[in-house]
């Protein structure tokens, strides 16, 4: 089997890549076009692997796309290229749209030329695996009924709106020309190799740079927190088990505020970092509530009934110990963040 995975120097498509080389053993086809987030330097420990190629590639380029199918023939693409900063996207949204949407109707075009050829074995084996977020079904309330598969989407930001818009896409790509296609949407994900203007890295890199830790708003936003690895095994069950055409909610069953998160990794810290920067008495002191960004949504949380009941997956990462092995990636590499900040 080989699977082509787009994004894979981001944070989920490089956990995606080395889960299926140093657990699953399959070959993986890695493009991206290393934008800001995509770092090679997240894949050394696969890099030489027989079982990897890297092709610098924009999923906006038809005719290098057409070529990388022809050549490696892939017998599934796992779609996780897209610019994901809500920040970003709020600041100029012309890259979210050129990427996420205009990016994913090439994709979807290249990949449905390619498998119209494929025999029939190996094109009913297909499959198209999209990737997508919680926040494409806008904001909850504190006693609103979790995100589910039967969710409309209502996203509020120009980011959430353009993975909403590849969402249709993928959709409709499969209503139209039968491309067998799976959705899975996750909550927020967290954990090593994370780019550092995320809300967990920068709260971490910040604290032991001694720098103010800025939260939106109040604080008291509220994310369900997902551990990559729960999130990469079940992205990999959904290929091999999940049925085509079908959505999936992936979650970490793990609500808190961003208070809550803020403060969690200033304890842990206490902890493993008890030496603090000049000037800091304790790393919670560090963190202040700063102006709101426009339209932010309150609450995400999704129900994982389905792929719990279907294919038998859950989150096995328990937040806190999760967070602190993260908390300590941070610490001891400080060579791959350093330069991104």
């Amino acid at each position: 089997m080989k699977v082509l995975v787009t994004g894979g120097a981001g944070f989920i498509g490089s956990a995606v890549i080395r889960y299926l080389i140093k657990e699953k053993r399959i070959n993986v086809v890695n493009i991206d076009c290393l934008t800001y987030s995509g770092n090679l330097l997240s894949l050394e420990e696969v890099n030489r692997s027989d079982l990897y190629s890297f092709r610098k590639v924009d999923i906006s380029d038809s005719e290098t796309l057409r070529l990388v199918f022809e050549e490696e023939q892939p017998n599934a693409v796992i779609n996780l290229a897209a610019e994901s900063s809500v920040d970003r996207s709020i600041e100029s949204s012309s890259k979210f749209i050129e990427t996420n949407i205009v990016g994913t109707y090439t994709l979807l075009e290249e990949t449905r030329h390619y498998w119209e050829k494929l025999e029939s074995t190996k094109k009913k084996e297909f499959r198209f695996h999209q990737i997508s977020t919680d926040e494409v079904f806008g904001s909850l309330r504190s006693n609103d009924k979790v995100f589910d598969e039967e969710s409309r989407y209502n996203p509020s930001s120009p980011y959430s709106a353009s993975k909403a818009s590849s969402d249709h896409l993928v959709r409709a790509w499969s209503h139209t020309y039968g491309l067998p296609i799976i959705i899975s949407h996750c909550s927020n994900n967290y954990g090593s190799y994370q780019f550092p203007e995320k809300l967990i890295p920068s709260i971490i890199i910040k604290a032991i740079r001694g720098e103010q830790i800025p939260i939106y708003g109040d604080g008291n936003q509220i994310r369900d927190w997902l551990h990559v690895s729960d999130h990469v095994k079940a992205l990999i069950l959904l290929l091999e088990k999940g049925r085509v055409g079908e959505t999936y909610m992936i979650g970490g069953n793990n609500q808190m505020t961003n208070n809550n998160v803020a403060e969690l990794i200033c304890e842990i810290l206490e902890e493993l970092r008890s030496k603090k920067p000049n000037g800091v008495k304790q790393y919670s002191d560090l963190i202040q509530c700063i102006e709101d960004r426009p339209g932010h949504d309150f609450r995400y949380a999704v129900d994982i009934k389905k792929i719990q009941n279907e294919l038998g997956w859950q989150p096995q990462q328990e937040f806190e110990s999760g967070l602190r092995k993260t908390v300590q990636w941070y610490l001891d590499n400080e060579s791959w963040w350093s330069p991104l900040v």
